[in-house]
C-alpha cells in the first residue's frame, strides 16, 4: 500500500509541477536535453533552463553504457553540467519518463471512472485530498522537524473523514465506517511504537535515509518517520475492511431484522473472517513484492536463515506487515460490534 500511495503522488507532482526544473548544487545543473548522436560520441541538445538550444558532448561514456541505459536516438533525458576551468562536463543522469506514466495515471482514472462511474469519480476527488494533504501538510510538517506520528496521526484525522464521506456519501454506515477507522488505527499505531522500539529498529535500513539525513541536517527522526510510514500505509486498507464490515451489517439485518445482536454479529463475523483472510494474504504479497529484491539478493547468500531475519531491512518489513495485519483483523470485530449495536438501537 505504500508504495501505491508513494507512486500515484509522484505521478500528481508531475501534474502539479512545472516540467522544465534546474537543480544547482554548488556548480552542478541539471536540465532536460534531447539525444542527437549515438555513434561515435554521444551528444545531446539541451531543451530546458539557460542552456536551452545548446549542443553538449556526453562525457565518461562507451557502448555499454549506452546498452544498459536503453539510449536511442531522440530520447529525452535528464542531464547534469558542472562547469570546469576548461568547459562543461556533462553526464546522463536519467530518463525523462513522464509520458508513459502520465499516459497510465490517464489509463487508472479512465477506468475508475468508467467502471466506478459516480462512486468511482468521487473516490477519485478523495485521493486527490488525501495527496494534497500529505504533500501540503505532512510532509512539510515532518521536514520542519515535527514528530511525524502527531503529523501523520493528525493527518488521518483528516483525511479519513473527508475521504470517506466524498466517497461513500454522508449515512450511518459511513460514519460507523470511519469511528471504526480511527479504532483500529489506534491500535495499529499503538502496536508500531510498541514493536519498532521493542525490536530496536532505527529507520536507517531504507535506502532513503542517508540521503534524507544529508539533505534536513538530521532534522528527521527517522524511527518516527517509519512509523508514520506505517500509519499512513494502513489508513487505506482499513477504509476498505470498515466499509465493506458496515455494509454487511446493514444487509444482514435488512435481510432478517428479527436478528438478535448476538445472532447478527455471528452471522456478520463470518462473511468478515473471508474479507480477512484475503486482505491479509494480499497485504503480506504486497510487501512481498515490494521486497522480491531483496529476497533474490539473500536467496544465494551464506547467511543463516535466522541471520537474515535479525537484519533491520528484514526485520523492518516484518514488522511493518504484521502490524498493520493486525490492524486489519482488529478492525472487523470493532466494526461489526458498533455498526450491529447501532442497528439494534435503531429498531
Amino acid at each position: 500500500m505504500k508504495k501505491l500511495f508513494f507512486v500515484i503522488l509522484l505521478i500528481l507532482g508531475f501534474f502539479l509541477t512545472p516540467t522544465v526544473s534546474a537543480q544547482h548544487l554548488g556548480q552542478e545543473k541539471r536540465a532536460e536535453a534531447k539525444i542527437t548522436n549515438l555513434s561515435k560520441q554521444v551528444t545531446v541538445e539541451v531543451l530546458t533552463g539557460a542552456d536551452k538550444g545548446k549542443e553538449f558532448t556526453v562525457t565518461l561514456f562507451d557502448q555499454k553504457q549506452i546498452a544498459s541505459q536503453k539510449l536511442r536516438v531522440g530520447d529525452t533525458v535528464i542531464i547534469s553540467s558542472i562547469v570546469t576551468p576548461t568547459g562543461s562536463n556533462v553526464v546522463i543522469v536519467d530518463h525523462v519518463r513522464r509520458t508513459p506514466l502520465m499516459v497510465l495515471f490517464a489509463l487508472f482514472v479512465g477506468l475508475v471512472i468508467i467502471v466506478g462511474r459516480r462512486k468511482g469519480f468521487l473516490s477519485f476527488l478523495g485521493m486527490l485530498f488525501s495527496f494534497a494533504l500529505i504533500g501540503r501538510f505532512i510532509v512539510p510538517q515532518i521536514l520542519l522537524g515535527n514528530n511525524p506520528i502527531f503529523i501523520s496521526m493528525l493527518g488521518a484525522l483528516f483525511i479519513i473523514p473527508v475521504t470517506f464521506y466524498i466517497a461513500h456519501g454522508i449515512s450511518w454506515k459511513t460514519t460507523v465506517a470511519v469511528v471504526s477507522t480511527f479504532l483500529s488505527l489506534l491500535i495499529t499505531g499503538i502496536l508500531a511504537v510498541i514493536f519498532v522500539h521493542f525490536a530496536k529498529l532505527t529507520g536507517f535500513a531504507a535506502e532513503e535515509a542517508v540521503f534524507l539525513q544529508s539533505m534536513t541536517g538530521q532534522t528527521i527522526n527517522l524511527q518516527t518517520l517509519l512509523l508514520g510510514g506505517i500509519i499512513i500505509g494502513a489508513m487505506g486498507v482499513l477504509d476498505d475492511i470498515t466499509i465493506s464490515q458496515t455494509s454487511i451489517v446493514a444487509k444482514l439485518y435488512k435481510t432478517n431484522p428479527k436478528f438478535s445482536f448476538k445472532q447478527l454479529f455471528a452471522e456478520s463475523m463470518d462473511i468478515g473472517r473471508d474479507h480477512i483472510a484475503s486482505l491479509v494474504n494480499t497485504l503480506i504479497l504486497v510487501y512481498a513484492g515490494a521486497s522480491l529484491p531483496l529476497f533474490v539478493l539473500f536467496y544465494g547468500s551464506t547467511y543463516q536463515y535466522s541471520e537474515l531475519v535479525n537484519m533491520e531491512i528484514i526485520a523492518t518489513e516484518i514488522v511493518r506487515t504484521l502490524v498493520s495485519s493486525i490492524g486489519i483483523v482488529a478492525a472487523v470485530p470493532i466494526t461489526t460490534v458498533i455498526a450491529c449495536w447501532y442497528v439494534m438501537k435503531q429498531r
